[in-house]
Order: structure tokens, then C-alpha cells, then sequence
């Protein structure tokens, strides 16, 4: 028996949300506070060397051996993968601008209103049709986005509109995957793809950066953060894909929602703990709101209610309740959170100010951008 075949799923899980987690706060530590503030170059050198560690994977290893059952004809790689790529490379540079303007947080408040893009999308597009449960289901997701956006403390319209624009070029991108794919009777797995759209993105962020980033670029800035540190970004961007592939059909789907939900709640916490970003009590309730709502909207009621009875049933059989008595355990964990929600509210008391500087934080950065095409695009009428 293989070792892989031996892990438990939650080694998988534990992989996944790691790495997803540590891409997103590693991207924003280099734009944000290492002083790399080039997002578009950036994406340019992930699908650079994932393009390279694809090609290497697939002559060393069977992690890729996928591709063998695709017939791809450069029509169908014309017709299918450039399109898809190109709306890929537009998501991830997007992606990684909105880092310039929000902080992590009220970004992972934002890509919850996701499925209601996908699904809008995807209503006119042809291939979605939505019932009146799923539309109320929705309908909880953008109240929930509404009430986080109206808490937030450094709100940016051009970095709202970043946000909006890749989560727009993603729901575009997986209804043509879904369209496109199925009526050509192709199928990828994550790692399959990456290796045939890490060529077209790494092509078109390159001359998306000649365009905007690299008349400005100072190379005092990247020998700063050093090579080393770029190569881990890139490496660590690339595992992120390579646990995707591992964790399907590891298990269910129910499962896989879950764990998307805690993933974006300890994305949260640890962007609170790292940069001290202030978090207002009506953006608490509005992502909130918006988790539940997208819970319900991925799982369905039946599903939900399947999940908290089994949670519930899980925490009932503890062996802490059966010594203890549930009075005393419950008492017990209340007074924890209690006292949990105490320690952060003082701990940050003194730390909220900084936010302000969570944004661009020196005339530097702003100067460093001033030549790019995008701040002209953005500064041509004046304003």
C-alpha cells in the first residue's frame, strides 16, 4: 500500500487550507509591507514557473498522466484553452491589484458574494436555472456582502471594483469551463489545466506588466525582498494547485464546503492577527450572514441541517461530556469565548490606528506607481 494511500482526508483538507491561506497572506506581506508592489508582474512570474514546474511534473512524475486521455488538436487548444486562460490571467491579475487597496479581511467578505456573480452568469449564459430557494439563498449572500462593505473602515472603490472585475472574469471563466468542456466531452483536473493554461497566462501578464508595471519597476525593491523570497512565493502558489489535485475525491462534497467556510474564517482571523486590521461589529454580522447563506446556497437546508445534527451528535459523544456533565463543558467553553473575545478587543484597542496605513502606506508606493498604465488609465481625466 502506497503512504498516499494511507492519509487520512484531513491530511488533505489540512493541506489545502494551509496552502490557500498562506498564498493569499504570502501575496499580500510582498505587495503590501515587503514593498514588491508590482501585483501584475507578479502573477506574471507565478504562471511563469508553474508553466516550468508542469512541464517538469510531467516528464518525472504521474501527478499530470491526466493529459494522456486529452486529445488536443491546436484548434481545440485555440478554441478552448487560450479563452479560458485569458479569462484566467484577467482573474488573477485583478486578484492581486485589489491587494494594493483593501486589506485581506474585507476581500474574503467580498469573493463570498462569488456564487451570485457565477450563478447571474451562468443564468444568462444558459446553463444555470435557479429556483426561488436558491435565489432567497442569494439573496442572504449579498445582504450579508452589502452589510460588510457598509462596516468597512478603508473602503476603496477602485479596489472594490478590482474585486468585483476578477470575480466577474472567474464566474466567466468556470460557466465556460462547464459549457465548453462538457460539450466537447473533455474533462481536467486542476493540475491538467495549470498545464495548459499556465503558457497563455504567463504570455499575456507578461505583456500585461510591459504595459503597466515595468517602465516603473525599481529593481532596489526586488533585490530587497530577494530572489529567494519570490521563488518561495512562486513555489508556495504552485503547492496550493498541486493540494487542490490531491484533495479530490477524498471526500464529500458536503465536507469540502465546510472546509471552504473555515478556510475563509481563519483567513480572516489570522489577517486580524498579522496586520491588526480592524474589523467594525457590522461587518462581523454581515459575513456572517453572508457564510450562512452560502452555506445554505452550496448544501441546501437538507444538507445543513444533515451537517449540524452530525456535528451536534460528534460533540454530545465527547468523552468530556460524559465525565464532566454537559452543564459544566458548556459553562466551560462560553467562558473561554468570552474571555478569547475579551483578550482581542484589548489587544487591538491600541493597534487600530494602523489600519490607516493598510492601504499604500507611503508617498513612496504611490510614486512607484505613478508612471504604470493603470494609474494613468485611472488619473487621464483629472480626477
Amino acid at each position: 500500500m502506497s503512504p498516499q494511500s494511507t492519509l487520512h482526508p484531513a491530511f488533505y483538507i489540512a493541506s489545502w487550507i494551509f496552502f490557500s491561506n498562506l498564498t493569499i497572506i504570502f501575496n499580500k506581506w510582498l505587495i503590501d509591507d515587503a514593498g514588491f508592489r508590482y501585483p501584475v508582474i507578479l502573477t506574471w512570474w507565478h504562471m511563469t514557473f508553474a508553466t516550468l514546474a508542469t512541464q517538469v511534473l510531467a516528464r518525472t512524475t504521474s501527478l499530470l498522466d491526466g493529459r494522456h486521455k486529452i486529445q488536443m488538436t491546436t484548434q481545440l487548444y485555440v478554441k478552448l484553452v487560450v479563452p479560458i486562460g485569458l479569462l484566467y490571467s484577467g482573474s488573477m491579475v485583478t486578484s492581486t491589484l485589489v491587494y494594493l487597496y483593501l486589506n485581506v479581511p474585507f476581500i474574503q467578505m467580498l469573493k463570498s458574494a462569488a456564487p451570485v456573480i457565477t450563478l447571474l452568469i451562468g443564468w444568462l449564459w444558459g446553463v444555470e436555472h435557479p429556483t426561488y430557494r436558491t435565489f432567497a439563498y442569494i439573496m442572504l449572500i449579498v445582504m450579508g456582502v452589502a452589510l460588510a462593505s457598509l462596516g468597512e473602515i478603508h473602503f476603496s472603490w477602485l479596489g472594490f471594483i478590482y474585486q468585483v472585475g476578477g470575480t466577474i472574469f472567474e464566474s466567466v471563466r468556470v460557466i465556460m469551463i462547464q459549457s465548453l468542456m462538457s460539450s466537447s466531452g473533455l474533462s481536467m483536473d486542476p493540475l491538467v489545466s495549470l498545464y495548459y493554461y499556465a503558457p497563455v497566462c504567463a504570455l499575456t501578464n507578461f505583456f500585461l506588466s510591459l504595459a503597466s508595471e515595468w517602465s516603473s519597476v525599481e529593481w532596489s525593491h526586488a533585490s530587497e525582498v530577494g530572489f529567494g523570497m519570490l521563488l518561495l512565493n512562486a513555489v508556495v502558489a504552485f503547492l496550493l494547485n498541486v493540494s487542490s489535485v490531491l484533495l479530490i475525491g477524498k471526500t464529500s462534497g458536503l465536507i469540502l464546503v465546510l472546509s471552504g467556510i473555515l478556510k475563509n474564517i481563519l483567513l480572516v482571523v489570522a489577517a486580524v492577527a498579522i496586520w491588526g486590521t480592524p474589523i467594525t461589529f457590522i461587518q462581523l454580522i454581515g459575513y456572517g450572514w453572508a457564510i450562512i447563506g452560502l452555506f445554505l446556497y452550496q448544501s441546501g437546508w437538507e444538507g445543513a441541517s444533515e451537517a449540524l445534527k452530525a456535528g451536534s451528535n460528534w460533540i454530545m459523544d465527547h468523552p468530556l461530556f460524559r465525565r464532566y456533565g454537559k452543564r459544566r463543558v458548556w459553562l466551560l467553553i462560553t467562558s473561554s469565548f468570552i474571555a478569547l473575545a475579551l483578550v482581542v478587543t484589548w489587544a487591538r484597542r491600541g493597534r487600530i490606528p494602523e489600519g490607516k496605513l493598510t492601504t499604500i502606506k507611503t508617498t513612496e508606493g504611490v510614486d512607484r506607481l505613478s508612471s504604470g498604465w493603470f494609474t494613468w488609465l485611472n488619473m487621464k481625466d483629472g480626477k
